[in-house]
């Protein structure tokens, strides 16, 4: 049988008691949230994982479609990605791809079309970028000079800074088939600067340079190119 409580036994029970009355149903919604919680991530997780794993065989099927070159069958396995998973990464990868081969079939607009889906929709600042900068490349094509500068100014005002050479080898392109020599050289100098010594695109960099009269010092390309100087 069990032995009555003494005095500070039953003023322990009761202090028990009153903290619970009191505060008992907001721990109780407390852990309950917190598990839920944690249970909701877990379903996130799963169905992040269940996402990706299916966009990745629809960017496969686009990946064949593209590298059999045919246009309209890739055109409409982008569809269905962007349709279906349009923020993951293989959507907009996809994207890219299938730009890519409208615009060697000659088909411009559809691939700026394409092309400014990613820059709406890509989650990586990398992505809109290389989109901004093929968009540029289609539209100085197709003589839409100061449609291309705007490209390339929006590419400007993003991250990552690795893209700031390539930017303004293009900008050259554009400024230079605008007839403004001077702006052009600038562009194409900061480029020049911008790119490793190694690289080889640097030489075609030099090569706009010197078919603009503005080749750079023989010593100073040197010097670069053998490493001395920096």
């Amino acid at each position: 049988m069990a032995s009555p409580l003494d005095l500070q036994e039953q003023e322990q029970l009761d202090q028990i008691k009153s903290f619970w009355n009191q505060y008992g149903n907001l721990i109780t919604w407390t852990v309950t949230l917190a598990l839920a919680g944690f249970a909701g991530w877990n379903v996130w997780q799963w169905w992040q994982r269940e996402q990706g794993a299916k966009a990745a065989a629809l960017y496969d099927e686009l990946d064949r479609m593209a590298g059999s070159g045919d246009v309209d069958k890739t055109a409409r396995a982008f569809s269905d990605l962007k349709e279906r998973f349009p923020r993951t990464l293989q959507a907009q990868q996809g994207a890219l791809l299938a730009a890519k081969l409208q615009a060697d079939k000659g088909q411009a607009d559809a691939a700026l079309g394409t092309l400014a889906w990613v820059t709406d929709n890509a989650g990586e600042d990398e992505l809109r970028v290389i989109a901004r900068l093929r968009a540029a490349g289609l539209l100085l094509d197709q003589k839409k000079l100061d449609e291309a500068l705007k490209q390339l100014d929006a590419a400007q005002q993003g991250e990552p800074r690795e893209f700031d050479a390539l930017i303004a080898d293009r900008r050259g392109d554009v400024l230079a088939a605008q007839g403004k020599r001077a702006e052009a050289i600038a562009a194409y100098q900061a480029a020049y600067k911008a790119m490793d010594a190694k690289t080889e695109y640097r030489t075609l960099v030099e090569a706009k340079l010197t078919a603009l009269g503005a080749a750079p010092a023989p010593e100073t390309a040197a010097l670069t190119a053998s490493g001395v100087g920096k």
